[in-house]
């Protein structure tokens, strides 16, 4: 039983506590033999400390073993069920983990206080080496002093060594081998209870001490299920590994081939009402961007709280701060007069959005902004990304053009996006379930109201973006002057309500822009392209193919299986449900033959993936092109909604392979807008501007660079009725 125990713990941890030994019994003997004359406690003090601190360490290292264990086997006892005692489990474990961490940085500091004693005990003031040395004399020779060499010797690396080698002490692969849902569950634990201690650090304590299953919760089985490759024996770096070799080997269709150039009436009213949505970005996330060396300055300047005696004229917005600081940083930004923002919230959360009402009546349009991502809170519900059935209700504005969906089967949506855009009409058209009430847009802008006959826009970037296209489609049944630009949105719908939305929703999306081809099944696709650019690699390790193989080519099974079992019992499972049982059978190590050492070594399946039927590999390269209907049938795709317009550049856009660091950001001469295919962006590419085109700045100076290659203007001075 003991053999067995220790076989479970790393390498490095064993070395680790030979070492922590070793000081406490040097330590120890230093102390026995120091001579009479130099036994003063201010001699054998920092011996004392330090061989405490490796005694207490030592005590440590066994405790978060027992509870690192503990924590493993109630993970295994129920891997797909959320209990108590798994969360106590754990807590227990983390804290330990923690108290060994301070222990550590004791280490540390007291291997520090040792050495600085040692060189003051060396040398007197006046340059005349001084009586005694850590209880020895300067004169003492032999073992004793090779001795106290070894002692400091070994204190140094231990302190060293411990900061680079984590807080685990067994292997938990050794608990979890391939079990998938083990180490879904242990993730899922990982990242709920992160996510928890970030939010309560934010000031959102509410969120720790939840028992039930919330939106955290939810988030964190999603990031699990994301990183259950570690079932396969792969680590973070290998799956990095992949993605390198993707983007420097896939050939990605361009989504514009034999597409017209995006129209100019909307590529026009994109431009000018982009800064309405960049505008809602109130907090000082986006001005690190924007001034990056004096954002502080400029968030404290747009904020107004060097201004404070002027809050009485902002409008009063609900969440606001006592200056009415975010309400002056939208004017500001927009630079327009506190007159024109009739309506408003700031909120921190989740799936509650920030929006901006905006009158101008020059225009005779009102401008809703929402706000894209910027807290946690709104972290939380990019996360929630399973999808939801969408309600009649949420479909009002389609019901003209029901015709052109398939009215027979449930439409789905984002579900953290669709909870966010129903709480959004809500606050601005009150509950759908009161009778005889008015809501505040349809007071504003009905019959009567101060802008009856207005048109109506809806922006927003990101989140944002996503949000105010759903809360677009729910409101054009009552304003049918009313259209949407969403900038660098998330997919949210279905590819039919994206289509039937078409008329009066437009997303723009930038380039290699992220966000637009975020979604679960996207990173699941990625998952797979990354190991098969592996698969096809000469030099690739041909162990970690062989195991991914086979992880793969075990899911593909059982999936097909499972249909031909729903196709024989006649029954079937809605297709938005994900089984969370699932195991993956996969090799612990590869077959011995597989395993080869030599320097020129060459991936045996490059040559033959196509010609062997019995290879893992190559039945993996058969069933891979599958894997994506398989995503597909455990949860809807999303889609972008309405009308997509990309947005690319001319010319050479950063071609670095992504190993070699993150370029400098030359932005490019001039950009090209077409009306893309929204099938071309279910897949994430890995490009060096995949984060950078997401910025909002550069949406805007891409669209103004095609205005003006096209000779059009941007402004804001026509009616848009």
């Amino acid at each position: 039983m003991l053999i067995t125990r220790l076989k479970r713990v790393r390498r490095t941890i064993l070395v680790l506590a030979i070492a922590n030994l070793a000081v406490i019994v040097s330590g120890c003997v230093l102390t026995l033999v120091s001579n009479s004359n130099c036994d003063s406690p201010a001699q054998l003090f920092p011996l004392y400390a330090v061989c405490l601190a490796a005694c207490v360490k030592l005590a440590s290292i066994i405790k978060v073993a027992t509870t690192q264990e503990l924590m493993a086997i109630t993970i295994m006892d129920s891997p797909t069920q959320i209990t108590l005692q798994r969360k106590l489990k754990y807590k227990t474990w983390l804290w330990w983990t923690r108290f060994a961490m301070v222990i550590t940085l004791l280490q540390f500091l007291g291997a520090t206080n040792l050495m600085f004693r040692v060189s003051t005990f060396f040398v007197s003031p006046d340059g005349m080496p001084r009586h005694c040395v850590l209880g020895l004399s300067p004169d003492t020779r032999g073992w004793k002093q090779r001795l106290q060499a070894s002692f400091l010797i070994t204190v140094c690396f231990v302190a060293l060594a411990q900061c680079f080698t984590g807080s685990d002490i067994l292997q938990w692969r050794s608990f979890y081998a391939t079990q998938d849902d083990a180490w879904k569950a242990h993730y899922q634990e990982v990242f709920d209870h992160g996510i928890r201690e970030v939010l309560c650090c934010l000031g959102r304590r509410e969120y720790m001490g939840v028992i039930e299953e919330d939106e955290v919760c939810s988030v964190a089985r999603l990031l699990g299920d994301l990183i259950s490759y570690r079932a396969s024996g792969t680590g973070h770096l290998e799956f990095l590994a992949g993605l390198a070799l993707l983007q420097n080997n896939s050939q990605f269709p361009k989504s514009y081939e034999n597409c017209m150039e995006a129209p100019a009436f909307h590529l026009q009213e994109a431009a000018a009402f982009h800064k309405f949505a960049e505008a809602a970005y109130t907090g000082p996330l986006l001005d690190v961007g924007r001034n990056p060396a004096l954002f502080l300055c400029t968030w404290v300047c747009r904020q107004g709280i060097l201004t404070p005696w002027s809050r009485k004229w902002r409008p009063k917005l609900d969440g606001d701060n006592w200056w009415r600081g975010h309400a002056a940083a939208f004017l500001k930004f927009i630079d327009f007069p506190a007159h024109v923002l009739r309506r408003g919230r700031i909120c921190s959360e989740k799936c509650k959005a920030t929006y901006f009402v905006v009158v101008l009546h020059y225009l005779r349009c009102v401008v809703i902004a929402v706000r894209g991502t910027e807290t946690a809170e709104d972290l939380i519900t990019d996360g929630l990304g399973r999808a939801c059935s969408l309600t009649p209700e949420d479909l009002d504005g389609l019901a003209n053009r029901i015709r052109v969906m398939d009215s027979s089967r449930t439409h789905y949506g984002h579900s953290g996006i669709v909870e966010a855009a129903r709480d959004l009409f809500t606050q601005i058209e009150g509950d759908p379930g009161e009778s005889g009430s008015t809501g505040f847009l349809s007071s504003l802008i009905g019959d009567g109201g101060e802008c009856a006959g207005y048109s109506i826009r809806i922006v927003g970037h990101s989140l944002g973006g996503a949000i105010a296209s759903l809360l677009g489609i729910r409101l054009r049944c009552r304003f049918p002057n009313l259209y949407v630009y969403a900038y660098g949105p998330l997919p949210c719908v279905d590819q039919d309500v994206a289509e039937a939305c078409s008329e009066f929703v437009t997303s723009i999306v930038l380039d290699n822009e992220f966000s637009s081809r975020l979604s679960y099944g996207s990173i699941r696709r990625l998952q797979v392209a990354a190991i098969k650019v592996l698969s096809q690699d000469p030099k690739a390790d041909t162990a970690l193919i062989f195991r991914l193989a086979r992880r793969f080519l075990s899911a593909s099974k059982r999936h097909r299986q499972h249909d031909v079992e729903e196709q024989t019992t006649g029954e079937s499972i809605p297709s938005i449900v994900i089984e969370e049982d699932q195991t993956y059978p996969i090799l612990e190590e590869a077959e011995p033959e597989m395993r080869q050492h030599d320097e020129e070594f060459i991936n045996p399946f490059h040559e033959t993936a196509a010609v062997s039927t019995d290879s893992p590999v190559s039945q993996f390269m058969e069933t891979v092109q599958t894997r994506g209907e398989d995503v597909d049938d455990e949860a809807p795709e999303m889609f972008l909604p309405g009308l997509v317009i990309h947005i690319v550049h001319e010319g050479n856009n950063m071609s670095v392979p992504i190993w070699r660091g993150w370029p400098i950001c030359d932005v490019p001469d001039g950009y090209k807008a077409y009306v893309a295919n929204r099938e071309s962006f279910k897949e994430i590419m890995v490009s060096p501007s995949m984060f950078l085109d997401h910025l909002p700045w550069r949406c805007r100076h891409a669209m103004q660079k095609v205005l003006e290659s096209r000779n059009l203007y941007c402004d804001m001075t026509s009616d848009l009725t």
